[in-house]
This record gives C-alpha cells, structure tokens and sequence, in this order.
C-alpha cells in the first residue's frame, strides 16, 4: 500500500478510526452471556440492530416439546405474529431456518430461491421498506432453542460480509445462552422435583407448606392438607416387580393432578405416599376433591406388560389455620389418612382440629 508522504504536522483530515469486530462484539456478549431471558432479548432488539445496521428486530424461543415459536421481544413499530407453529404448512421464514438450522440471508426476499419465499408466507410484508432480512436460528448443542429475525438494512443494501460473520457470531453467543438458562431451569426443577412422578419433592413440600402458612397467617387465610397412601403397593411389587410398582406410582400421580386445581401443591411425600396443600380451600370443598382423587384413581386399571392391575388409593385430609406449624399438620392430616386405611381403604377421612372451649 503507498501512504502519503506528509508528516502529522501537515495539514491532512485525520482518519477515523473504525471499530474492529472485536470491539463491537465483546461488550455485548458480557451482556448476552448471562441467565435472564430479558436481557438477552432487550441486547436481541435495541443493541445487535445497532451494530448490524438494521431498523426491526424480533426474537422468538422456542417451545420445542409445543413446537411453537413464542415472541419474546421486538421493536416493531406495527403488529407481528405472537406466536408460530413449527408444523404451519406451507412453512414461514421463520420455520424454514428452524427445519433447517441454517442462516437465511436475503437481499431481496421477493426474488430469494434458496429456499424460495413467497410473499403469501410473509404475513407483514407490507409494512417493511426493504426486502432485506436475516433469519437467524439459535442454536446450542445441535438443537434449534430459538429465531433472531433482523430487516429492513438502514442503508438499503443487502447485509455485507462483516454484517454475517457479526450475524452468526451473534446467533452462536444467544444460542448458547438460551441453552446455559434452559440447562439451570433443568437443574432446578430436578432439585425441587421428584425424579419419578415430576411432583415436588419432600423438601419442596415442607418449603411450599411454610410459605403457605405464612400467607394464611398475614391474611388471614386457611389451607386444607391431604395426605394420599396408594393402597397395596407392596403386593404389586412382591407380584408384577418393582417396575410395575414405579408403573403404578406415575399413574396415581398423573390422576392426582387431573383432579385438583393449577394453583393446588402436590407432592411426592414418601415412596407410595403423597401429599397435596389445598391453599384458601375450606374442609368441605377439600373432601370434595378427595373423593374425586379417590374415585379417578379407582375407575380403570393400570396396564403392565399386559396384566391389568387394580388401582384405589386411601386419603387423609384436615383443615388448618396459620397458626398450625408444619409437623402438626402433616401428622394431623397422616392420622386421618391411618382411619382411612383401617376403615376398608379407598375411601376418605376427615380430620379437624377442635378448639378447646
């Protein structure tokens, strides 16, 4: 390269210097590398538009067991799709660089052959200037976690080369994020969770049930307790194993939740035990729901390698204020649950605290 031969003293414009890709980067992957969805999302849509020179940006996470795309940001000044389906047919942009884990970069969508793009699948088409845009899946471990969706280049022209290494470098660190959270959600829900029925586990339990008191306590509240034994569960596994008796628990479980509310707690008390906090719920209304649990759990059999195995489940409950510690309640309610399989089991028992005069 020829430089000029003037010295600094002359009277030459200076030249600006330009920010390396190093320098744009790195602060912003300080701030992508991090454990809070929304700050990943405000860096997706205020700050890599920025850097790439793009007015709209949208960031979408994948529910991958849903199949569905669900906004989580953007910066669209006019309506957008709050949520995508992955199986839509025929296929968005979107959905494309999902199935297909690749970057889709076009200088003009209306003319793009790889895949080709019609204008039917772009339900906003209109409301762009330019027919630029980056379809960017995020990807961690091979698994697509999300889309980062970039349009409308500020100066009019297609992305350049410096723009799709900026592009991908970004959909690497976001990618990886979204993966570092979703492996910490794993590990929390496995630290809180029973491993075999997904319910909380004894920890969580006596955790969930303190809180609760101390709601019932500054508000004035009640709470029903419900402790659940299945009944026989040793028989089963002295006659079919204990892969059957593992078969049986998840069974009873998923019949627990089908009977009571989503703001309802229930738990994985013990190895054939469990129990459910029934918050703002009087005695009346709880035995309600213990007879529905007794009933649902004893309308059909389980089936194991083609055995049919009968399934009741004994059931214990009381009704308590906030002034009743933990242990009292559990015990409470486990002694109405013990009546409960004396009488005959599958069937329900009430146990109440009775004020002294």
């Amino acid at each position: 390269m020829i430089r000029d031969s003037k010295g600094p003293d002359q009277d030459t414009p200076a030249e600006v210097p330009r920010i390396s890709l190093l320098e744009q980067v790195t602060p912003l992957a300080r701030q992508i590398n991090c454990l809070d969805i929304d700050r990943i999302a405000d860096v997706c849509v205020t700050k890599i538009p920025l850097v790439v020179g793009s007015r709209f940006a949208s960031f979408y996470a994948l529910d991958e067991a849903n199949g569905i795309l669900h906004l989580v940001k953007h910066n669209h000044p006019f309506p957008i799709n709050k949520i995508v389906s992955v199986s839509q047919n025929p296929p968005s942009p979107m959905v494309m660089a999902v199935k297909s884990k690749s970057l889709i970069l076009t200088g003009n969508i209306d003319t793009h052959t790889k895949p080709v793009i019609r204008r039917s699948q772009r339900t906003y088409a209109e409301n762009y200037k330019t027919a630029n845009c980056a379809i960017v899946p995020l990807v961690c471990h091979e698994r697509v976690v999300g889309v980062l969706n970039l349009a409308d280049k500020t100066a009019g022209a297609s992305f350049g080369s410096e723009d799709i290494a900026l592009i991908e470098l970004f959909g690497q660190l976001i990618g990886a994020s979204i993966g570092n959270i979703r492996l910490f959600e794993k590990i929390q829900r496995q630290a809180t969770t029973d491993g075999l029925t997904g319910l909380m586990n004894h920890k969580t339990f006596y955790e969930s049930l303190e809180r609760e008191l101390w709601r019932s306590r500054r508000h004035g509240g009640i709470i029903s307790l419900v402790m659940a034994d299945i009944d026989n569960l040793k028989q089963i596994n002295d006659s079919h194993g204990h892969r059957a008796g593992d078969k049986v628990i998840k069974e009873v479980s998923q019949r627990i939740r089908e009977c009571i509310r989503q703001v309802d707690l229930a738990a994985r008390y013990g190895g054939d035990e469990f129990a459910i906090i029934l918050p703002n719920t009087e005695i009346e209304a709880a035995r309600i729901v213990c007879e529905r649990i007794v009933e649902t759990v004893s309308r059909y059999p389980v089936i194991y390698q083609r055995i049919q195995i009968p399934l009741s489940i004994s059931v214990g409950v009381g009704q308590y204020g906030g002034d009743t510690n933990p242990e009292d309640i559990t015990s409470r309610s486990d002694q109405a649950l013990y009546h409960a399989k004396q009488s005959g089991k599958n069937t329900v028992r009430i146990f109440q605290a009775v004020k002294q005069a």
